[in-house]
This record gives structure tokens, sequence and C-alpha cells, in this order.
């Protein structure tokens, strides 16, 4: 299983005092060196965190492999075609939101895809990117993204980081909804609220090949380092495996 490794909230602070430290950049490289498999990053259209210059310098630094997140914006999706990480997730974005609440809708079963949607996942795919989309674990919407010809999505795991305590229901979907999206050929990546107390039951879903986790690692980093906190997540990533 490859453990990606979102560096957003190194920014976050940063931003608090729009200073240059600490620096993603330099967060991404420690990623790296605690074998981290790739770094995700999520140019948001208010920039609230990463700024153009952060996305830059990581797709000339990373020494894996970047996932750039990103919505729909225009002049964002030109950002990611002008650098070509090796993949871009395609996510939700509300101005409002603390951060994303939830997979991107792909519209009814009756309706087409919202036109903007489809025309960026052709023009990422043109641009020799591999495009996945971050969904809810949602069957009708699973068999959406696979009509719509991506390589992979993304399975939003919000909904078992907030009841993982009480009930197995969001872990047996999420179960479910790898299976299906696994059957119907698309490589299956999952992510968002996953910590060390919940990670490994995700870890341990046999079609799922790749995490993004980013705030609880960087929130670990600030008590013991980023490069303990990326070798701890590693190895229970591993141990589930």
């Amino acid at each position: 299983m490859r453990l990606y490794v979102n560096v957003d909230h190194v920014a976050t602070v940063r931003q608090a005092r729009r200073t240059d430290e600490p620096d993603p950049v330099e967060a991404a490289a420690a990623c790296e060196r605690a074998g981290a498999d790739g770094i995700t990053v999520h140019l948001r259209e208010d920039r609230r965190h990463i700024q153009d210059d952060d996305v830059r310098r990581l797709a000339a630094s990373v020494t894996t492999v970047l996932n750039f997140e990103l919505a729909t914006a225009e002049e964002i999706v030109q950002l990611a075609i002008a650098l070509a990480p090796h993949q871009a997730t395609l996510v939700p974005e509300r101005r409002e939101e603390v951060t994303t609440e939830g997979g991107l809708s792909l519209g009814a079963p009756d309706q087409p895809t919202e036109p903007r949607l489809v025309q960026t996942i052709e023009r990422l795919g043109g641009a020799g990117i591999r495009v996945s989309l971050f969904i809810d674990p949602d069957l009708p919407t699973i068999e959406r993204a696979a009509r719509l010809g991506v390589p992979a999505v993304e399975l939003h795991t919000g909904e078992y980081a907030n009841t993982y305590r009480e009930s197995e229901v969001a872990l047996d979907r999420l179960r479910t909804a790898a299976r299906h999206a696994r059957a119907a050929g698309l490589a299956v990546h999952a992510g968002h609220g996953l910590t060390p107390r919940n990670v490994q039951p995700v870890a341990a879903i046999a079609e799922i090949e790749e995490l993004n986790i980013g705030h609880t690692i960087v929130s670990r980093s600030i008590l013991v380092g980023m490069e303990h906190a990326v070798r701890e997540m590693r190895a229970l990533i591993d141990r589930a495996r």
C-alpha cells in the first residue's frame, strides 16, 4: 500500500504569520526520507494554505510522485497542466468549509455529469496526468466514475473517521465500495480523517492501494518531528497488510 502524505497544513501554520516557515517543500523532503511514497498537496481557490509557488517548488523538488488535489477552477487547472504532476485528484470545494466535507457529485443516474468536470478530466488526461476522483463510497457514484473513464477514485473516509468508535457500518460501506470500484476496473485510493487510532482497518482493505493522510501526521510532527510521524504511520499501515 502506498502512503501519500498531504503537506497542506504545514502551510496552514506558515500562513498564520504570513512568513516563510515552516516550508512545505522542506516538510515534503522529510516525508520522503521517512518512507512516504508520494506527496499530496491541495491548492484551494482561496489560497488559505498552499500557494501557487509552493506547488511549483514541490513539482520541481519531490523525488517520489506528486498528487495535485484541485477543483475545476480554470487558473488552477492551467497550473496543473503546465506542471504535469504524476496525478491530479479532483475534489469538491466550497469557500465556507473548514475542510473537504464530502465527495464529488457526479450527477444523478438519469442526468449528465457537470460539463466543466468532464472537460477538466479530459484536459488533464490529455496532458498525460493520471486523474483520480475524490468520491463518497457510494456504488452508483463509483459506476458513474468508471463511465467517465478515469483510472482511479479516492474514497472519502470521513464518515468512517467520525463513527468508527460506535459502529462498523461505515467501514463495511468502505469495504463494499472498494470491492465494487476494483471490479469496475478502477484503482482504489482512500483518505480523509485517518489517524493512528483508526487507520489500520482501512489499510487492511485489500482493494485499497493508496492512502492520502495529512492533518494527523502534521499534528503529530509538531510533537515528535516529521520523519518520526511519517515512520509511525508507515509502520501502522504495513502491519495492517
